[in-house]
């Protein structure tokens, strides 16, 4: 089968092709035909080792996958062969998902809807479930939210989410008009140029002087600092950008004085087999009875992963970038 991997670290390019034996299967596994397979910015900053954990090399990327069973190894149940499935690679704490086919425990299995794609399926994994998790644990009902990189693939699905939990007002911050006019379609009430260096007071203009009661921050950086200056007294900053935390004492004690807090957030401790399961089901069906639009920002042929890095490294793609066969 092809694969691909980076056996150093360094620019997009070191994403390279390799044919590798298709994987033996353990008891209990089944073979799965990979047909559309997520890519995460989190994957970006590994390949360049500039993630908060480096991985071990050679690494093959991709922690979400949506294919067909192809084969059904012993102790699986018979039925799953050519049932379509997804592969949440990251909650059994493992990648791979840069390749044709990926063997898994069919236990680890979630089954997807008639109605939805491949494509749609792993941009509501890693994405879907953080946005999900985020509104969950943090709700936007009757409150003014800021939602930054919000024509990403975690922003655009915040936006829609805290629109339909009833917050009074979503304000999307995003780099370009493209971007921006993109978010103001999936619901957003007003968006802004966060590369605007006033772009903080446009915010508290749109809010009659208040500022905003809760920011989804997915960006991190100078960002986050600038974001600051659009947060309510009292207002709560929820930070979900692992390895990008910049603020420094100055921040915090005008946070603290502003009686503002500062929450972070990281997805996987909140996860369980259980829980994956339920909540990839509940957003499965809401994208297959279009109660909320999945946004894909590109799709790359699996050889051309290169192309999916560079497209996040430029800031050219709004929404999911998926790998396909």
């Amino acid at each position: 089968m092809r694969a691909v991997q980076f056996s150093r670290f360094g620019p997009p390019d070191v994403l390279q092709v390799v044919k590798l034996p298709l994987p033996e299967l353990a008891p209990g596994e089944v073979l799965v035909r990979v047909q559309a397979t997520g890519v995460n910015y989190f994957e970006v900053l590994m390949r360049a080792d500039r993630y908060a954990v480096t991985p071990e090399l050679p690494m093959i990327p991709g922690v979400e996958v949506a294919g067909v069973v192809e084969w059904v190894g012993g102790g699986a149940d018979p039925a799953l062969l050519g049932a379509r499935v997804g592969v949440p690679l990251f909650l059994l704490g493992r990648a791979g998902g840069y390749a044709e086919f990926v063997a898994v425990d069919a236990a680890s299995l979630i089954r997807l809807p008639d109605r939805i794609s491949f494509d749609d399926a792993v941009a509501l994994m890693v994405q879907g479930l953080t946005a999900l998790h985020m509104t969950r644990r943090f709700p936007a009902k009757d409150k003014r939210v800021l939602v930054t990189a919000a024509a990403g693939g975690v922003g655009s699905l915040l936006v829609q989410l805290a629109k339909r939990e009833g917050a009074r007002q979503v304000i999307a911050a995003a780099s370009t008009k493209k971007k921006r006019e993109f978010a103001l379609s999936l619901g957003a009430d007003l968006a802004i140029d966060y590369g605007e260096t006033d772009w903080p007071n446009a915010v508290r203009a749109q809010t009659d002087g208040f500022g905003v009661d809760l920011l989804y921050d997915t960006v991190g950086g100078a960002v986050t600092k600038a974001a600051l200056g659009a947060l309510a007294p009292a207002g709560e900053l929820v930070f979900a950008a692992l390895g990008r935390f910049d603020l420094g004492k100055n921040e915090m004690d005008q946070l603290f004085l502003q009686n503002q807090s500062l929450t972070g957030f990281a997805l996987l401790p909140l996860l369980s087999a259980e829980n994956v399961g339920t909540d990839l089901a509940k957003l499965f069906e809401l994208a297959a009875s279009a109660q909320i639009s999945v946004p894909l920002g590109g799709k790359f042929p699996l050889h051309e992963a290169w192309r999916a890095h560079e497209a996040f490294e430029d800031r050219a793609a709004g929404g999911k970038i998926v790998l396909v066969p």
